[in-house]
């Protein structure tokens, strides 16, 4: 439990990282804001104001899309259905590929490219109810650990970008 909220939290902020440093644009607007919401309150970021982070959580869900951290989600088939003319039985098991959904072209423009503004007035969120974005799976058996890996992120995301260049 301990190993699957860590790591993948530190996984997703490596990429998000990543992508933040391939793309300057980007890095630049997600430090503005962070600087300018901690600056305006006058100290360092801490929990009580990422909810004014609007682009910060922008980057996050670009970074989750491009590079989630479970790319693979095991499931069972819990009814008889067929799939591209293959028939499933019951019990099945079944492997949704997270990665390869968050970069098809029919759900995604340019899905290759990283970036974060796609996400403006869009309605996919993490809970899992677009299917077009899953990187915490859906359904009952979604990630338990959501909320918390999110906070992390934010939170340690936040840190890196105020601090440093």
């Amino acid at each position: 439990m301990f190993s699957g909220g860590g790591d993948t939290s530190s996984t997703a902020l490596e990429w998000a990282m990543s992508e933040l440093i391939k793309n300057p644009r980007v890095m630049e607007k997600a430090q503005k804001e962070v600087r300018q919401v901690f600056d305006d309150i006058g100290t360092v970021p801490d929990e009580t104001n990422l909810q004014d982070l609007k682009f910060l959580k922008l980057v996050i869900k670009e970074t989750l899309r491009l590079h989630p951290s479970l790319a693979v989600i095991p499931r069972e088939c819990r009814k008889r259905c067929e799939v591209h003319g293959y028939d499933i039985d019951v019990k099945s098991r079944v492997l949704i590929n997270a990665w390869a959904i968050g970069r098809d072209p029919i759900y995604w423009n340019e899905a290759e490219k990283f970036y974060p503004e796609r996400f403006i007035d869009v309605s996919a969120d993490f809970k899992g109810s677009s299917f077009e974005f899953i990187p915490f799976g859906a359904g009952k058996r979604m990630c338990p650990g959501m909320s918390f890996a999110i906070a992390n992120i934010e939170f340690t995301l936040a840190q890196m970008l105020y601090h440093f260049d």
